[in-house]
C-alpha cells in the first residue's frame, strides 16, 4: 500500500491529531542459501527484498496502546501496563508486545500509540513477516524514545522476543537481515560471531523469482524445533570426542561417530550446507552464477533427503523449475514445511515461466503458486518524518 493511502487509512481509523505521523518500513527476507544452519553456528547467505511489513505509528501520552492491522481490519486495545506483562497468545499482535516488553526490559520508554500494520508479503510464505512485524517495531519504539539504534543489537533483541515470547526457538537470521540488509547486496553472516560481510548479487542475465507454494505453515506447530533437539543429539555425540561449540565445526570424517541414521543425515545436511554458502560467496565474488545455481539446487537436493523439511509442494516447485530450459538453479528457501521456493531464471524467459509453472503446479498439486520477482533491498528504515 503507498505511503498516501496507508495514512488515510490510519487517519479513517483513528483520527486527526496534532501528533505527527511516522511511517516505518520493514522487508521480509530471501535466504539464498544456507538453511537451517544459523542455530548451528554456520553461515548464511540471506537479503532483504522489496517486499515487507509497513508500520504508520503515532505517539502519545495516554498510557493507551491501539494496534490493528490492515489484513483483519481488527483493532486491538491495551493499557501500557497491560500490554507490558501480557503472555503471548498465539495473535499476530505476541509480536508487537513482545518487543515492547523486551524493550521495557532494557529501560527503553514505552508511551501510549497508535499503530498501524500493513504487509504485500504473501501469508505463510516463509518471507519473515513476523522478524519484520519485530524489526520495525523496536525500531520505531526506539526512534520514538529517541534511543540510539544499534542494527546487530535491534536483530539480536528480536531474535530473543521470537524465542522467549513467541516461542520458536529460532536462530539469529531472519531478524539480522531485516535489520541490516542493503540494497543490491547478500549478507554473508557468521551465525556464531553474529558478524557480517555485504556480498554483492550481480545475476547478469538471470532474474531471481520467488515462487509461493500457497501452503502456509507455522514454526511453532511445525517439525522446526524438532529439527534443532536432532542437532542437539549430533552436538552431543561430537561434543564427548572433543570440544565443540558448534554442529558447523564438525568435519565430514566425524559423520562415522554417528550411529543412529536419522542424526547422521541431519548432521550431513549441516556439514555440507556450510560447505555450499562459503562456495556461493566465491561464486557470486568471481560471476559464476551457473555454478551458483548448480549450489542452489545441490542444496534443496540436501534439505529433502537429508534434513527432510521440504514436501510435495516444495519439491514440485523446484522439480518444475528445474524442467525449464532458462532455469539454472532452485531449492526451498526458509524453514520448509511449506512456504516459498526460489529459481534463477533467465530474464528473458520470465513471463513464459510463470505460466507454464502455474500450469504445471496446480496440476501436480491442486494448488495456486505465486510467482514474485523481488529486488535486493535496504534493512528497516523510516520512510517519511
Amino acid at each position: 500500500m503507498e505511503n498516501d493511502e496507508l495514512r488515510a487509512k490510519f487517519l479513517e481509523r483513528y483520527g486527526e491529531s496534532e501528533e505527527a505521523i511516522h511511517h516505518y518500513f520493514a522487508p521480509g527476507r530471501v535466504n539464498l542459501i544456507g538453511e537451517h544452519i544459523d542455530y548451528n553456528g554456520g553461515h548464511v547467505l540471506p537479503a532483504a527484498i522489496g517486499m515487507g511489513v509497513h508500520m504508520m505509528l503515532r505517539a502519545d501520552d495516554s498510557s493507551q496502546l491501539r494496534i490493528a492491522s490492515t489484513l483483519d481490519d481488527i483493532e486491538h486495545r491495551f493499557s501500557v501496563e497491560e500490554a507490558l506483562a501480557l503472555e503471548a497468545s498465539g495473535q499476530w499482535y505476541d509480536y508487537v508486545l513482545g518487543v515492547l516488553q523486551e524493550l521495557h526490559r532494557r529501560g527503553v520508554p514505552v508511551s501510549g500509540a497508535d499503530i498501524l500494520l500493513d504487509s504485500d508479503l504473501p501469508i505463510g510464505a516463509g518471507l519473515s513477516s513476523s522478524a519484520a512485524v519485530e524489526v520495525v517495531t523496536a525500531y520505531a519504539v526506539m526512534r520514538m524514545a529517541n534511543h540510539p539504534v544499534d542494527r546487530r543489537e535491534l536483530a539480536i533483541l528480536c531474535q530473543l522476543v521470537e524465542n522467549r515470547h513467541v516461542g520458536v526457538n529460532c536462530g539469529i537470521m531472519d531478524q539480522y537481515a531485516v535489520a541490516n540488509g542493503k540494497a543490491g547486496h547478500a549478507m554473508l553472516l557468521d551465525c556464531d560471531a553474529i558478524e557480517s560481510e555485504y556480498i554483492p548479487v550481480d545475476l547478469g542475465d538471470y532474474q531471481l523469482l520467488i515462487l509461493h507454494t500457497n501452503k502456509p505453515r507455522k514454526l511453532v506447530e511445525s517439525k522446526y524445533n524438532e529439527r534443532r533437539a536432532e542437532c542437539d543429539q549430533a552436538l552431543a555425540i561430537l561434543g564427548a570426542q572433543r570440544e565443540i561449540s558448534y554442529l558447523c565445526e564438525a568435519e565430514f570424517e566425524e559423520l562415522e561417530l554417528v550411529s543412529d541414521p536419522v542424526i547422521k543425515r541431519r548432521l550431513r545436511h549441516v556439514i555440507t550446507e556450510e560447505w555450499r554458502v562459503l562456495l556461493s560467496v566465491e561464486a557470486l565474488k568471481s560471476g559464476e552464477i551457473e555454478q551458483f545455481g548448480q549450489l542452489l539446487t545441490a542444496s534443496h537436493s540436501s534439505l529433502r533427503d537429508d534434513y527432510e523439511v521440504s514436501g510435495d509442494e516444495l519439491d514440485a516447485l523446484v522439480d518444475l523449475s528445474l524442467d525449464w530450459k532458462g532455469c539454472i538453479g532452485a531449492r526451498m528457501t526458509g524453514a520448509g514445511f511449506g512456504g516459498c521456493a526460489i529459481a534463477l531464471i533467465h530474464r528473458d524467459s520470465v513471463k513464459g515461466f510463470a505460466e507454464y509453472l502455474k500450469e504445471g503446479y496446480e496440476a501436480r498439486t491442486g494448488l495456486m503458486a505465486g510467482v514474485y520477482e523481488t529486488v535486493i533491498s535496504d534493512g528497516v528504515v523510516l520512510v517519511d518524518g
